[in-house]
């Protein structure tokens, strides 16, 4: 396939909506060029045309780029820490299929075996993306606490499939904002989710940062929080100790919940005066270590995310007051904004999604 055709499909994944007009200016060649390779395209089964929304202007009526109805789709897998959720994304990045279910951790081999079953029923699947909580290494191997899982291998996901990406949770949430959601217009966007721990990353120029080891991101792992406090990872005074859903049970002298994530949204909703006090506290957490990333980072946006969102509209003041408090003097005439994620709890299999055609739109080139 030639780099035109690859441009112009990344285009359209990219882009949904897209005319040939439009397309012909982005790529900086003429209609007629964008004509021919729309051609090209339909005849492999990758595009198809479509008329567009009613402009009223006068004219042709115009017609939009979309995904053949009998094209390639790739799998997009989420495992959190006790479900796990399988889509089926066509190019442009719309869901045509979804199968999902509850899993109690422990044993990977049985929820890995349930989400490859699931894999396979989806039809005309060439690519897999899987999102997973826990650093991902460049060799599809996860560690993950919320799991209990160690060094476990992901591949298997991938078998049969032209191409194959894992990665961090966080960190593929942090590229679906940047690609779909509320950093689109970002030149430097931080990402920082909170869910049963917390992460993130960082997208430069349309780029995740992934890190020597592709494992960038663990935000919630820098020594931000209480040293006193031992983390399951291995390390002291993690910052997302203090701000997930077990910071809230420690906070209100409680045991840690069987369930931190759906634990934090009911004490987040409450509203009584120790559930508020606690809240408080741990959006005061999630705001200084914010004030961190951005004096290290330097960013532009920063795009908050999972219970990061619940915490922000609970307790704004709060979050507000502790960034400003924790950046540098020089930052604070122009800090960088703090925007919950457009995504929701959608971020990582989007971010999955997105990262499994991109692999798979520059195979073509092969």
């Amino acid at each position: 396939m030639t780099t035109r055709s690859v441009q112009l499909l990344s285009l359209v994944h990219a882009r949904p909506g897209l005319t040939r007009a439009e397309a012909a200016r982005l790529l900086g060649v003429g209609t007629g060029a964008v004509t021919e390779l729309v051609g090209r395209l339909t005849a492999a089964g990758l595009l198809s045309e479509g008329p567009a929304a009613p402009s009223g202007a006068r004219g042709r009526p115009t017609t939009t780029l979309l995904p053949h109805p009998a094209g390639p789709l790739v799998a997009a897998a989420s495992i959190t820490h006790e479900t796990w959720q399988v889509d089926a994304v066509e190019l442009g990045g719309g869901v045509v299929g979804s199968l999902g279910g509850a899993h109690r951790g422990g044993d990977p081999a049985a929820v890995l075996g349930a989400v490859a079953t699931a894999i396979r029923q989806l039809p005309r699947i060439r690519g897999v993306g899987v999102a997973v909580t826990g650093p991902v290494s460049r060799d599809h191997r996860v560690d993950s606490p919320a799991l209990g899982w160690h060094d476990v291998d992901l591949t298997p996901l991938g078998t049969g499939a032209d191409v194959f990406v894992a990665g961090n949770d966080a960190m593929l949430a942090a590229a679906a904002e940047s690609g779909r959601g509320a950093a689109a217009e970002a030149s430097i966007a931080l990402h920082v989710r909170v869910a049963a721990g917390l992460g993130g990353g960082i997208v430069a120029g349309g780029r995740i940062v992934t890190g020597a080891l592709g494992a960038a991101g663990e935000f919630g792992h820098m020594p931000f929080g209480d040293p006193s406090l031992r983390c399951p990872c291995g390390a002291s005074g993690c910052w997302g100790n203090g701000v997930d859903g077990n910071a809230l049970a420690r906070l209100l002298g409680r045991p840690a919940p069987p369930d931190p994530i759906a634990y934090a949204r009911r004490v987040i909703a409450s509203g009584a005066p120790a559930e508020r006090h606690a809240v408080r506290t741990a959006a005061a957490a999630l705001g200084r270590g914010i004030a961190g990333l951005v004096n290290g980072l330097d960013p532009d946006l920063v795009t908050v995310g999972g219970l990061g969102v619940e915490l922000l509209g609970a307790a704004p003041d709060a979050v507000e007051a502790a960034y400003r408090d924790g950046l540098m003097t020089f930052r604070r005439r122009s800090a960088p904004p703090v925007v919950a994620a457009a995504l929701g709890d959608d971020g990582p299999i989007v971010g999955a999604a997105g990262e499994a055609w991109a692999a798979l739109i520059d195979a073509q080139t092969g």
